[in-house]
């Protein structure tokens, strides 16, 4: 007795141990690794070895357990994936998508509604466990039951019991079958949310890339101009020698370039920020300035773009959004029919095998130990529980309505959104084309008045003014430009197409 209570005491701790909850993840920022790394805080060390052990941890769990996971769900500490340079689009997508917090966060999304699903088709299989006790009372009990009439028992106050135990379910008013369609559902929404962050996520890689072209662009331009006014300002230089020229003349000059160079701090500054921008869309927010992205604003063939009613056909047909939705709702019927099924019988096949025996002292000539077994069908019947079940097919029926609105909302965002980002491709189209005509004008415009000037039938503020004009419209042209390439990926992702 004393050794059974000293093995069920170490059951028990270990029971406790076990079922104590792991502490949360935390994900490393790869990014920005000075807090973490530094050798100076004590605290600092500590929590990048517990991180480290954590994760050595988690993937020694996730492989004994051969468990469908996402990859690249931690970053070693300390480290960061590396950037190749040149930068092209293409590259910049696939880093998001492999590094990018919420791509992966709904990768986890998926897998966790996939072991839900699991977990729902596991309660239509046989249910099969090992039960154990020991009970000690104040009256002394028979310890194995009778086997015929007149046959002898032991009996004791101590008695210690273990069996095979096995339940299967043999009719649950479709509860069981409604909550696995509902799952099955469930995990088509979240596979295909996730599809559709990682095409918003392709989105808005694409426009910070157009606008970093565009930007990169621009810069040039200012700097294009700023070795143009010098050169002009050395022109003068000259003429004011020869008497040609007056000092106003320089001054002027010298005013425009000082505004130029104010404009050129003012556009590098944005230009960083855009850098940072993309890196953490990939990801790798500690690596701004060690991207260099490449690409051509213009392209050689222009995209052949559909008309509104084509696009939103294939918007309706192909959006993942709208499609998790619809899942979503469906799912949500299901539920309703699930607690439904919570009004009718549970019926229940259950049987058991195992045995029995006296711990303590035993009184009588009968068995103090042996086998037992038993075989049954259980029902249970819900006959009142306070209005509990209706409240839940209440409950159930208003989250489905709730999401079939959610659904008819989405369906007019969604043509919202179609119509919009075809107005916008049309109008950054010809924005484009009208840019490109400004920016030829406004050099021609340049042209004429430089000579103008030296011919000495222009005034200096002539030049400095054609020179403005031409670098805004160089800005407004690349701008466009970059627009215009934004719009059709806004166009294509409101289509479901990325």
């Amino acid at each position: 007795m004393r050794s059974a209570a000293i093995v069920l005491f170490f059951l028990l701790l270990c029971g406790c141990a076990a079922t104590h909850p792991h502490p949360p993840p935390v994900p490393p920022d790869a990014g920005n690794n000075n807090a973490a790394s530094d050798s100076s805080l004590p605290e600092a060390n500590a929590f990048q070895q517990g991180l480290t052990d954590f994760e050595q941890n988690h993937a020694g769990l996730a492989a004994a357990s051969g468990a469908d996971t996402p990859s690249g769900q931690f970053a070693t500490p300390g480290e960061s994936p590396a950037v190749s340079n040149p930068l092209t689009l293409d590259s910049a997508v696939e880093a998001a998508i492999a590094n990018n917090p919420e791509v992966a966060a709904a990768k986890w999304d998926a897998a966790a509604a996939s072991a839900r699903k699991d977990r729902a088709a596991g309660q239509r299989l046989p249910d099969i466990g090992i039960a154990a006790n020991y009970t000690h009372r104040l009256d002394r009990e028979r310890v194995m039951p009778t086997r015929r009439e007149g046959e002898p028992g032991a009996f004791s106050r101590s008695v210690a019991s273990a069996e095979v135990v096995l339940s299967v379910p043999v009719y649950t008013g479709g509860r069981l079958s409604s909550e696995v369609q509902a799952a099955e559902l469930l995990r088509e929404e979240a596979r295909r949310s996730h599809i559709r962050t990682r095409q918003a996520l392709v989105f808005d890689v694409s426009s910070v890339f157009f606008q970093i072209l565009a930007q990169r662009s621009v810069i040039e331009s200012l700097e294009l101009s700023e070795k143009a006014l010098e050169e002009h300002l050395r022109q003068i230089d000259e003429w004011i020698a020869s008497k040609k020229a007056a000092p106003v003349d320089r001054m002027r000059t010298e005013v425009r370039m000082a505004e130029l160079r104010q404009d050129f701090v003012r556009e590098k500054n944005l230009l960083s920020i855009q850098h940072r921008i993309l890196a953490n869309l990939m990801g790798l927010p500690g690596q701004a300035g060690r991207i260099d992205p490449v690409g051509d604003l213009e392209e050689k063939k222009p995209p052949d773009l559909p008309d509104f009613d084509f696009a939103l056909k294939t918007a309706k047909q192909q959006r993942q959004d709208l499609r998790a939705a619809r899942a979503a709702a469906e799912a949500q019927a299901k539920k309703v029919d699930a607690a439904k099924g919570a009004r009718w019988p549970v019926i229940s096949l259950e049987g058991a095998y195992g045995g029995r025996r006296a711990v303590g002292s035993v009184v009588g000539p009968g068995d103090d130990a042996g086998d037992t077994g038993r075989v049954g069908v259980a029902m249970e019947m819900p006959l009142f529980q306070g209005g509990a079940i209706d409240a839940s097919i209440r409950e159930n029926r208003a989250e489905y309505e709730a999401a079939r609105q959610r659904m008819r909302a989405l369906e007019h965002r969604i043509t919202l959104e179609v119509d919009t980002a075809s107005l916008d491709v049309q109008a950054a189209s010809e924005q484009v084309r009208a840019g490109r005509t400004t920016v030829a004008l406004a050099r021609e415009t340049l042209r004429i008045e430089q000579e103008k000037y030296a011919a000495g039938t222009a005034a200096v503020a002539d030049v400095l003014d054609a020179q403005a004009a031409l670098l805004d419209a160089e800005k407004t042209y690349y701008r466009a430009m970059a627009e215009f390439r934004t719009a059709a990926v806004r166009l294509h992702l409101a289509m479901g197409e990325l």
